[in-house]
């Protein structure tokens, strides 16, 4: 197993259409994790969720998080992201944070239908800011 460096874990992060798994704690101690989609505004990783849901309620109450992102084919790699992150709630940019990662997971053709289906009120805008990184490749140590 080796370390990636900064900009292999980024160019890893950015890649394909790999989920992320995000873990919050219940307010009673219990972790949740939940696969998400996501991507990148620099350093920071966004995506959106419905303000109801369980890990939305989990992240209002404690903004520290956990993402694993990881490659399932051999040699295996994958990058843990340890941060917090602010909710918005109406955000202006919501639409197109949703339209681009709409035309991440689904397609440019699916895009905007995307955009318009997640970009509503209700919606929270997430930005998941790092504040810790583990970034591996060649798991297998082929």
């Amino acid at each position: 197993m080796k370390d990636m460096t900064p900009a292999e874990a980024k160019t890893f992060l950015m890649t394909g259409t790999r989920t992320g798994k995000l873990a919050t704690t219940r307010s009673d101690g219990r972790p949740h994790v939940a696969p998400i989609w996501f991507v990148m505004d620099g350093d920071d990783l966004i995506f959106n969720t419905w303000h109801t849901s369980v890990k939305a309620q989990n992240m209002r109450r404690d903004p520290r998080v956990s993402l694993c992102v990881d490659e399932e084919t051999p040699p295996f790699a994958f990058v843990i992201v340890e941060g917090t992150v602010t909710l918005t709630e109406n955000a202006p940019d919501l639409v197109a944070w949703a339209t681009r990662i709409g035309g991440r997971y689904m397609g440019a053709d699916q895009a905007e239908a995307f955009g318009r289906r997640n970009g509503v009120p209700g919606e929270l805008l997430v930005r998941l800011t790092p504040t810790k990184i583990i970034a591996k490749k060649d798991v297998a140590g082929w």
